[in-house]
């Protein structure tokens, strides 16, 4: 099996093995859902954090609005009485406004956090240094761990528009985010090594050779349009000559070291 350590740009990311004879089009996809799905398993968990410290999310109408806006606007959470958590709830107020602020007790919040702590060590970047392969089963795992802590604290659910919930049902809304720019669409991933594009249309051993033992660092970005200077400039080869060579005749390009 070949090793693989994926990285984006010049951090990394995770360990994967693959049998050389695998097709790169098979290959590139699964590496793009792996990085996907752990970046997936840490907004889960950044927003688990929230719900054990402030509950659930506020109906987007009432996001930001101050207790005086709210009566006066004659504004009600209706989910908000029916998504209580298990053992009753402890007010503590969210100042940025997102959240209703009734929040789970302290043993129901130690179900999340620890939860939240174990998921994160599943997906985890030090599982590089330590020699462990992250597969999809335990993205999954790591996925089921996080709804099940849900379901114990809020056994009636959570709002529709709840990203935790969101997220879960395979609807988050990521337009305009951070987040959403960190995502690689599978069929716009790329995945290059040794200053190469490793193609779709080959297979991996044509790139590392036949020896199952071999070991590479594999960087995956998403494929960059030619006429998109910004792209091209923050490619992890933007000071690659096969690159240049790749863009040649495309105007008002300035090639600079990374």
């Amino acid at each position: 099996m070949v090793l693989l350590h994926v990285k984006r740009g010049d951090e990394s990311q995770f360990l994967l093995q693959a049998p050389g004879s695998t097709e790169l089009e098979e290959l590139t996809v699964q590496v793009a859902r792996l990085y996907n799905g752990r970046l997936k398993v840490q907004r889960l968990c950044s927003e688990m954090e929230e719900l054990a410290e402030h509950g659930i999310f506020l109906p987007p109408n009432m996001q930001g609005l101050t207790d005086d806006q709210i009566e006066e606007l004659k504004l009600k959470d209706e989910w908000g009485e029916k998504c209580v958590p298990s053992g009753g709830a402890v007010f503590k107020k969210d100042d940025i406004g997102r959240r209703n602020g009734q929040a789970p007790n302290e043993k129901m919040k130690q179900v999340l956090k620890k939860t939240i702590e174990e998921a994160k060590a599943i997906i985890s970047k030090k599982q590089v240094e330590a020699g462990v392969c992250v597969t999809m089963e335990m993205v999954k795992d790591a996925l089921d761990q996080l709804r099940g802590a849900v379901m114990i604290v809020y056994p009636m659910g959570l709002p529709p528009y709840d990203p935790i919930r969101m997220e879960f049902e395979n609807k988050e809304d990521l337009s305009g985010t951070q987040a959403g720019l960190n995502v690689i669409k599978e069929s716009e991933a790329q995945l290059w090594w040794a200053a190469k594009e490793l193609r779709r249309t080959k297979k991996l051993s044509d790139y590392v050779g036949k020896n199952e033992k071999t070991k590479i660092i594999a960087k995956i970005q998403q494929r960059l349009e030619e006429n998109d200077d910004d792209a091209c400039l923050n490619s992890p080869w933007a000071d690659n000559t096969a690159l240049k060579r790749h863009f040649h005749g495309v105007k008002d390009i300035k090639w600079r070291p990374r």
